[in-house]
């Protein structure tokens, strides 16, 4: 057999012998026996892969990560929930909490009333065949993997009309209990017809050592549903995530998608908007700021598939030190996809010469009347604007800072969740102030 130099087999041989013994989800089988198939013979990417040409995850994980089973669970987490029961001030919301993955009935603050949580093991069959139809096996190796190891996960049915004015945050607390383990978190959003909803998420890693968290999120946006999804990665530079987020998107319906990313070992994040029908609309805000070694990846993609749809996509990144960014947005119109308007920008601000940044934005058209732009730019601080500070009286590193907050604001604009800006602005401002 010719193995490609574009796979790596070994992790994925070394994946697939982590099944044997593991419990037999029946309800999950052939999801299960698909995702094995596919990384059988596709392996994990490399840096040969054009996908991830920029993104060594694969072999981080084999350098860092020395039991690729999942931990099992954390005994003190209550302690741990206790502890944190203010963040984000969100203490009048609802929350739902995962023990290295797993959902945590007893922990989490819902009400059934408003909206139902399940665990992915006890959902009925109808409901079950849901799960992998939006992202799919073949969309990416990592999604495959979670597919072949998640043991549980939860689905969140928000009920048609329902309009939940209070966030609902989804909280992963993790803790590999040997030298690296491996998490995979596993959930679906079904968003019923004329419904509302803003889910914040957050992992919470328990201590320093090396884990790798390869969650992927589906979501079901119904008829004139409108989502708002929040994500904060803050962890440690142990940390090894890969993220797939894909969300399907009907008529007259939205969703935002809101990426913070602030630290981190090496992060991957792909995130694709499938707008299945006429006047949808998809946006997509991302905000990186890098110091250290930290490596973020951002691969997103939006697909214009019908008339009248919308998509927004701003992502900006601030790297010092040794870190490094990379972007790759993708916009696809297809034929039936006429009236379209579609807007992609990157900007980047490097404060050293070490700090690196890749970037990509990229359209393909096949509709004639649209409304597409695309653009990104990379910099230093502007000099002639610090000047400007400074000779009225501002210090070099307080209107450095002010610089970077308002270059940063674009996007924590987008948070309209007060809470949560506040607690976000007050991290941003801290990393902008001290750490650069």
């Amino acid at each position: 057999m010719t193995v490609s130099i574009k796979k790596d087999h070994k992790l994925a041989d070394a994946f697939l012998s982590v099944t044997e013994g593991m419990q037999d989800l029946t309800l999950y089988s052939n999801l299960k026996k698909s995702a094995k198939d596919i990384l059988a013979d596709s392996g994990m990417p490399t840096l040969k892969n054009e996908e991830y040409k920029y993104t060594a995850i694969s072999k981080r994980i084999s350098d860092q990560i020395t039991h690729l089973g999942t931990p099992s669970s954390i005994s003190d987490l209550q302690h741990e929930v206790h502890a944190r029961e203010n963040l984000f001030q969100l203490e009048e919301g609802y929350t739902l909490v995962c023990n290295n993955g797993i959902f945590d009935e007893r922990l989490s603050k819902i009400d059934p009333q408003v909206f139902q949580v399940e665990s992915l093991k006890e959902l009925k069959e109808e409901k079950a065949a849901q799960i992998g139809a939006v992202e799919k096996n073949e969309s990416d190796p990592f999604t495959a993997l979670n597919s072949l190891l998640f043991l549980d996960g939860l689905r969140i049915d928000i009920p048609e009309g329902k309009i939940i004015e209070k966030p609902l945050m989804l909280v992963n607390f993790v803790k590999p209990d040997q030298k690296g383990s491996c998490i995979h978190p596993r959930v679906f959003i079904h968003v019923g017809k004329n419904a509302q909803l803003t889910l914040i998420e957050q992992t919470i890693y328990l201590g320093e050592d090396p884990v790798f968290v390869n969650s992927v999120t589906e979501w079901m946006v119904g008829q004139n549903a409108h989502v708002r999804n929040y994500k904060l990665q803050n962890g440690h530079k142990n940390d090894l995530v890969v993220s797939n987020t894909r969300s399907e998107i009907h008529q007259d319906a939205s969703f935002t998608s809101i990426v913070l990313s602030l630290e981190g070992g090496m992060i991957r994040n792909n995130l694709s908007l499938d707008l299945k029908a006429s006047k949808c609309e998809g946006n997509m805000y991302g905000l990186y700021l890098l110091n250290g070694k930290t490596h973020v990846d951002n691969h997103t993609n939006v697909d214009h598939t019908k008339p009248h749809s919308e998509s927004n996509e701003l992502y900006k990144g601030i790297l010092a030190d040794q870190s490094r960014g990379v972007f790759n947005g993708k916009i696809f119109v297809r034929q039936d996809a006429q009236k379209t308007n579609a807007f992609q920008q990157n900007n980047n601000i490097l404060l050293s010469e070490d700090a690196t940044i890749n970037t990509k934005p990229q359209l393909e058209i096949w509709a004639d009347d649209v409304k597409c732009s695309h653009g990104c730019t990379t910099g230093q601080l502007d000099e002639e604007a610090l000047f400007y500070l400074r000779a009225r009286g501002i210090g070099k590193d307080a209107a450095k800072a002010f610089l970077l907050h308002a270059f940063a604001g674009e996007v924590l604009d987008q948070l309209k969740d007060e809470g949560f800006k506040e607690y976000c602005e007050k991290v941003v401002h801290a990393r902008l102030g001290g750490n650069y």
